[in-house]
């Protein structure tokens, strides 16, 4: 077994016996033991008492943080005319239509969110078998199949974050920068979960939200407590 470095262990060992925290004390737990030689991400993990693979048990959505993500996010729309244009004022990196599909299909995706306008459907829908492996896909129920190019565009740059629910019930997603206040990171956090409880599916069966844990990029996760998150 590879052995730990004193940095990594040390950060084990403030975590020892820290379990169902509040919000506010995780952060400042991840915060004080996060010394990689980069800004950390703040990242979330949800374990939900859910079964993805049941059509009612389905559980996505997208939130926006009040505080952003403090990460470039690179997006691509399909569109054509006018609203390719209104994508490209609006800031988005990649915007094309048959062009792009072309290039997704050879296997360079250089972007983190796809938008789509309906009628680009029949050409994102080829490449289904690409982007949804990666929850790239283009979906109306997140908003990113929409001729409102401009808010989708301004939303996915301003700090939007799109969930969905593993195979395991887990939803996974980064909400923040270590470099971020705690107060922020606070926020955000409690933004993130009370939208997956929005969220929550007709068919969801006894405890809904079963476990919820932070951590940073490199560190240690600490569970929190699933009442303090959820303002209850």
């Amino acid at each position: 077994m590879a052995k730990l470095g004193k940095r990594t262990r040390a950060a084990r060992e403030a975590f020892v016996g820290k379990d169902d925290v509040t919000v506010a004390e995780a952060v400042a737990l991840i915060k004080a033991n996060a010394n990689a030689k980069f800004d950390e991400t703040l990242e979330i993990a949800m374990n939900l008492g859910v079964d993805p693979r049941h059509a009612d048990q389905m559980v996505r959505g997208v939130v926006g943080l009040p505080n952003g993500t403090g990460k470039t996010v690179r997006v691509a729309v399909f569109a054509r005319g006018p609203k390719a244009d209104e994508a490209k004022a609006a800031g988005a990196d990649i915007v094309g239509a048959e062009d792009l599909m072309e290039t997704v299909q050879g296997g360079t995706i250089d972007f983190d969110r796809c938008i789509a306008t309906p009628d680009m459907m029949p050409i994102v829908g080829r490449l289904g078998k690409v982007l949804g492996p990666r929850n790239l896909m283009p979906n109306p129920k997140v908003g990113t199949v929409t001729m409102d190019v401009k808010e989708a565009v301004e939303a996915a740059k301003g700090g939007q974050v799109q969930f969905k629910a593993e195979k395991a019930g887990v939803v996974h997603a980064g909400i923040g920068k270590i470099s971020f206040d705690d107060a922020k990171l606070v926020e955000n956090i409690k933004a993130f979960v009370d939208a997956v409880a929005k969220a929550k599916p007709t068919g969801a069966k006894g405890t809904y939200m079963k476990k919820i844990a932070l951590s940073s990029t490199m560190g240690p996760g600490v569970s929190i407590s699933v009442d303090d998150a959820a303002g209850h």
